[in-house]
């Protein structure tokens, strides 16, 4: 039954629409899309799939997080221990330590447990988000296994003037969260041009649900608390030199289970990132630092388990560029040294530090019809040799002309990763000779576009894969779960994503449909008593995944809806054992309404519309039906 809160809730978004569509117009257009600026895995990346996230998508998730946001767009599937609680991802079949997150070229993975906990990664963090699906590791370093998330936060110099904005959402389970930023840009004429945003957001979800059950399954209760500063700040003169400075800071509370004082156990995990760079004349040099800390308290929180994790990053790169005839080709030559110090309570008293290094050669060759990319990469790691890693990708354009356009991709490539911190220095489960995972990725696939009329666009691309990697790393229970390179697993499947969208005068809808097919599976025996897990899916990885969304817009009105389905997810190695899959439907309704220089945007969003009953890792219930309403405000100021 709804409660009386969320029937308020209710009430108050569909009024704020019905007022606001008496004051607008059919002659208004939509959200506006932002040009995409390409990344270096990106530009040096031929053959391998990346998917773009546009601006009107991440405004829409603008008050949710990194998992909210790939789980409706991406096939990326999460391992979600509760709501606001610890959320690791699963790239194309494989584990939580495969998936490389880079935030503005760097590799924000916190050393000691090889992975990002996506649920501590809000949308509004960054300007611009890619996918890149399969082994980049040549371009990235370690990590890139299963794929990348590259975030990136961007000026926006051809828009100069002054914008404030303030947000406020308001949600089901007394959740709600506040957004306060500035973002602004000097005019272009003077020798110098500036550009710079800060912001400002925190986020409080006391998820106090009005059942202890859902279909016969307990509801776990919890309470995050967020919040967070971003400081941009960017310098260009008319030499085209840059200058930029990016701060990030994070501080995340979760209590699970708060009022019982026996079992409660609280997590904080708090980053500071500083980066700058400097770009002149093709040459970029950056200088960063990182520090991650985690306290961990179960019962008393008065004593927590600590953690703390500096990082000392620099690099530099340097790109050449050469036409001949036709050709385009560009050489990529860099560098990267980073120092690590880190004290964890679980290595003992001394502090553990180690540098590491890699050497890289990018290469990019493109004409009239083909795209080739050549790379390659070696690491350098106190006490560790890891693989080099050269990767090869090519695209032909079969059709290319103003209404369509056939591409076909084909990359392969070797991949590694590093093992954690905690996998080499923990006190007796850890394992100081465990040598570093390796991989070979293959993939291959079709991309097409195709525009039949001025109004109407479709899109399609197929891909097809497959991701080898051995010495994957296993904590074994037959050993005391010491940590060992017992495992080859072998990931491989099918990718199709396709979209139609129409845009006229005063009407636009579109239409995106992806599916995913991923086996994957341990492919060697290590001893006897794992004769029966060979060749079965891993735990935690739907062999099949859809999404499914559609949105109709006019003027300033828009209404999307979004869907996502998953299969069974397997819970023991065995297969024996696992969660029904499920299908969750969200529906969104926002407008806009503009005052003299004041453009207010409301979103009202319905997230589990028909109340599904779906479990995580934990076996508990996720929430059921709820609701949002956000009211964003922004007051810009251009220049004359």
């Amino acid at each position: 039954m709804m409660r009386y809160r969320d029937g308020i809730i209710l009430s108050l978004l569909v009024g704020s629409f019905s007022v606001v569509n008496g004051q607008t117009s059919g002659t208004d257009q939509t959200l506006p899309a932002v040009t995409i600026r390409g990344t270096t895995p990106e530009r040096f990346s031929a053959g391998q799939k990346t998917q773009r996230i546009d601006s009107v998508t991440l405004e829409q998730f603008r008050f949710q997080t990194l998992t909210d946001l790939l789980t409706y767009t991406t096939p990326i599937a999460f391992k979600v221990y509760g709501a606001g609680q610890l959320s690791t991802a699963s790239f194309r079949g494989t584990s939580a330590n495969h998936t490389a997150v880079l935030w503005n070229g760097i590799n924000i993975n916190q050393p000691t447990l090889g992975l990002s906990d996506f649920s501590t990664l809000p949308v509004t963090g960054f300007d611009q988000l890619a996918v890149q699906y399969g082994s980049s590791a040549s371009c990235v370093g370690s990590d890139a296994v299963g794929g990348s998330i590259l975030l990136m936060n961007n000026p926006k110099w051809q828009q100069p003037g002054f914008q404030a904005s303030v947000g406020q959402q308001l949600g089901s389970f007394r959740n709600y969260g506040t957004q306060l930023g500035i973002r602004f840009v000097s005019d272009a004429g003077k020798r110098w041009q500036i550009a710079g945003k800060s912001f400002f957001y925190t986020t409080n979800a006391n998820n106090d649900f009005p059942y202890r059950e859902r279909g016969n399954y307990f509801v776990e209760h919890s309470i995050t608390k967020q919040k967070g500063f971003i400081q941009d700040l960017y310098f260009r003169n008319q030499k085209n030199q840059q200058l930029s400075v990016n701060l990030w800071l994070t501080d995340n509370d979760l209590t699970v289970t708060p009022y019982d004082t026996t079992v409660r156990e609280r997590t904080r995990s708090q980053s500071y990132r500083f980066l700058t760079t400097y770009e002149t004349n093709k040459l970029t040099l950056r200088l960063g630092w990182i520090r991650d800390i985690i306290d961990y308290a179960r019962g008393n929180f008065n004593n927590p388990s600590h953690s703390e994790t500096d990082r000392l990053i620099s690099r530099i790169e340097k790109e050449f560029t050469h036409s001949y005839q036709s050709a385009e080709v560009s050489l990529r030559l860099g560098g990267e040294w980073s120092h690590y110090r880190t004290q964890v309570d679980g290595y003992g008293d001394q502090p553990i530090q180690e540098d590491r290094a890699d050497l890289y050669a990018l290469l990019r060759m493109q004409w009239s019809r083909w795209l080739i990319s050549a790379n390659l990469r070696q690491a350098f790691v106190t006490r560790f040799d890891p693989p080099i890693t050269p990767s090869l990708g090519v695209e032909y354009s079969l059709v290319k002309t103003s209404q369509s356009a056939l591409t076909a991709k084909a990359s392969a490539g070797r991949s590694y990763r590093v093992p954690t911190l905690n996998e080499r220095y923990w006190k007796v489960l850890g394992n100081p000779d465990i040598r570093p995972e390796n991989g070979f990725n293959l993939e291959a696939g079709l991309a097409s576009r195709w525009i039949p009329t001025e109004h109407l666009t479709v899109t399609s691309e197929a891909t097809v894969f497959r991701n080898r990697i051995d010495d994957w790393s296993y904590w074994n229970p037959e050993s005391g779960y010491r940590v060992e390179n017992l495992q080859l697993v072998v990931a491989r499947g099918l990718e199709w994503n396709g979209s139609v969208t129409y845009s006229s005068a005063n009407w636009q809808s579109g239409l995106t449909l992806a599916y995913a097919l991923t086996r994957s599976s341990q492919e060697r025996v290590y001893n006897a008593y794992a004769q029966d897990i060979i060749g079965k899916q891993l735990v935690y990885v739907p062999k099949h995944s859809g999404r499914f969304s559609a949105f109709v817009a006019k003027g300033k009105n828009r209404l999307t809806i979004q869907n996502q389905v998953n299969s069974r997810q397997y819970i023991t190695f065995d297969n024996i054992q696992f969660l029904r899959g499920y299908l969750l439907t969200n529906v969104l309704l926002e407008t806009q309404i503009k005052l003299g220089p004041v453009a207010t945007r409301i979103q009202g969003q319905i997230n589990n519309v028909f109340d599904t009953v779906y479990l995580n890792v934990k076996r508990n219930a996720m929430p059921g039906r709820n609701f949002t309403i956000q009211l964003i405000c922004n007051l810009n100021t251009p220049k004359q």
